[in-house]
């Protein structure tokens, strides 16, 4: 008798972290799984996996999504007992993912109807446990729908609850949850506006992790968490070698790194101080010159970064990269790694003078002090690119500038305190002063570089941690306080990214 081919027979079932492929097949699940409720969003599922990609999980049954979980990291302590879905979940986006918490908190499991005798939630939330028990997590939390209450309405959520939790009644997911080992801690109210079939309850569930194993350098609560930060307001003056700027720029790094600072920032296209020595009148044959001397620039901070210990946003450089030209910020890690970001939104001046094109990514930088992004100059003018950085996790923006006028510096200041107060985060501006005679479109320099809070009782008056005098060579130094800072957002005066009205605006984000 022939061999049987088996492998025709086989039906694969795939759990796996969602892709942003999945996310169509995610969406029309949830409209069927989920009927008169918002589905997803690409918007949210997008957050998810920019923010907590490991936590989100898809089941793939002979090429399709048949299945899909959603959850993200807290600290549950932290939180009110009668919390909501759009509090637990920042209405859906997870910006409040704490990847130092204690919880795995589930936020949505799914599986399609005509998949659901081959217990793909439970696969899903087995799943859930091996991801807890990974992490170390002391529990996982849901909040459980009870869809089937709007049928018994003449018992309380309670009488509801343990008639359930007593197999007298059946509930399509509380029952589901007590197989699983969940039990029950509390009812809350007003969980889910939209979820009608629960009359707006759910119940709250915990499965503890009897593998987890506390572990000291994870603390319940910081007192604080201080970041110090050392602007540069750098005089634009004339040298005689690169040796002239290098000496200028470590003496720079010194005093920064004689305060203790974690970061030192210094402003943008500092660099065109090169061209003081180099005989080139036209300014776009003048930077093409000075692209001649990035390998320099980036070796220079390297070494700085390491030998004195300090984070530096390295201001910004003019590269050229196949052909073009860009303003680039780069990001020297006391460890010796370097990040980039490209200035995105190019001014005229640029464009005319130097042929400079725009970057297209919006990016977020881990270090050793949280999450930061750098917005060159004009790009802190664009507000959105400020709050795609802070749902990418940043709370600390830098802002290398170089302005020309009182009026150009304005622009810059005011924007990034009002980016500071609009996305309750931290703002860091760092501009050039003093003139180059001899370097085109490079004439007079105005500043008053900055670091600046949002505004709220617990933060400096007017926002303002520190500012240098203007128009004259210096620094200022500041200290911030990223405790303090998660803390505001939770319980600030205002909560500007807690309120925001997703059912009403939105921001999408091109992947580049």
């Amino acid at each position: 008798m022939k061999e049987i081919d088996v492998s025709k027979f086989e039906k694969k079932i795939i759990i796996r972290n969602i892709e942003v492929k999945d996310f169509d097949d995610i969406i029309e699940m949830s409209k069927i799984c989920f009927k008169n409720m918002e589905p997803w969003t690409k918007d949210q599922l997008r957050s998810h996996i920019e923010i907590f990609p490991e936590g989100q999980f898809c089941v793939e049954y002979d090429g399709k999504i048949i299945g899909s979980c959603s959850s993200l990291i807290i600290n549950f302590d932290e939180y009110d007992d009668q919390h909501t879905w759009d509090e637990i979940t920042d209405e859906g986006y997870i910006t409040n993912h704490d990847s130092e918490g204690y919880n795995l908190y589930g936020i949505e499991v799914m599986v399609h109807p005509d998949y659901r005798r081959m217990k793909i939630g439970r696969r899903l939330y087995e799943t859930r446990k091996d991801l807890a028990r990974e992490l170390n997590l002391k529990s996982i939390i849901i909040g459980g729908r009870i869809p089937n209450y709007s049928k018994h309405k003449e018992l309380t959520p309670r009488q509801y609850v343990e008639e359930v939790t007593m197999h007298n009644l059946y509930d399509p997911v509380l029952t589901f949850q007590v197989v699983n080992n969940f039990s029950l801690k509390r009812v809350n109210s007003n969980y889910l506006d939209d979820d009608k079939a629960s009359m707006r309850y759910a119940t709250l569930m915990e499965w503890n992790n009897i593998d987890y194993r506390p572990t000291i350098p994870k603390r319940k609560f910081k007192t604080s968490f201080p970041v110090r930060i050392t602007s540069i307001q750098y005089e634009m003056k004339k040298i005689s070698s690169f040796e002239d700027f290098a000496v200028q720029c470590e003496y720079y790094t010194d005093v920064a790194a004689g305060f203790n600072s974690d970061f030192v920032v210094f402003p943008e296209i500092f660099t065109l101080q090169l061209l003081s020595f180099l005989p080139e009148k036209s300014p776009s044959r003048a930077i093409r010159r000075l692209t001649e001397f990035t390998e320099d620039y980036i070796e220079l901070f390297t070494t700085l970064a390491v030998r004195y210990n300090i984070n530096i946003v390295g201001g910004s450089h003019f590269v050229e990269e196949e052909g073009k030209i860009f303003n680039i910020s780069y990001l020297f890690r006391r460890d010796g790694t370097i990040e980039k970001q490209y200035k995105i939104h190019v001014t005229p001046n640029e464009r005319l003078f130097w042929g400079i094109s725009g970057g297209d990514e919006v990016k977020v930088f881990d270090t050793d002090c949280g999450k930061i992004a750098i917005q060159i100059c004009y790009d802190i003018e664009f507000p959105e690119l400020a709050r795609i950085a802070v749902d990418k996790g940043a709370n600390i923006i830098f802002t290398p500038f170089c302005t020309d006028d009182r009026q150009g510096y304005l622009r810059v200041r005011y924007c990034s305190q009002a980016r500071a107060i609009e996305n309750q985060l931290y703002t860091v501006i760092s501009g050039t002063v003093g003139n180059l005679p001899d370097v085109e479109n490079m004439d007079i320099q105005y500043a008053q570089s900055g670091i600046f809070s949002p505004s709220d009782f617990t933060f400096a008056r007017d926002g303002i941690v520190g500012e240098c005098n203007p128009n004259i060579e210096t620094v200022v130094v500041g200290d911030v306080d990223l405790e303090i800072l998660r803390r505001h957002r939770r319980s600030g005066s205002v909560n500007q990214l807690r309120d925001r009205r997703h059912d009403v605006y939105h921001i999408t984000y091109k992947q580049p």
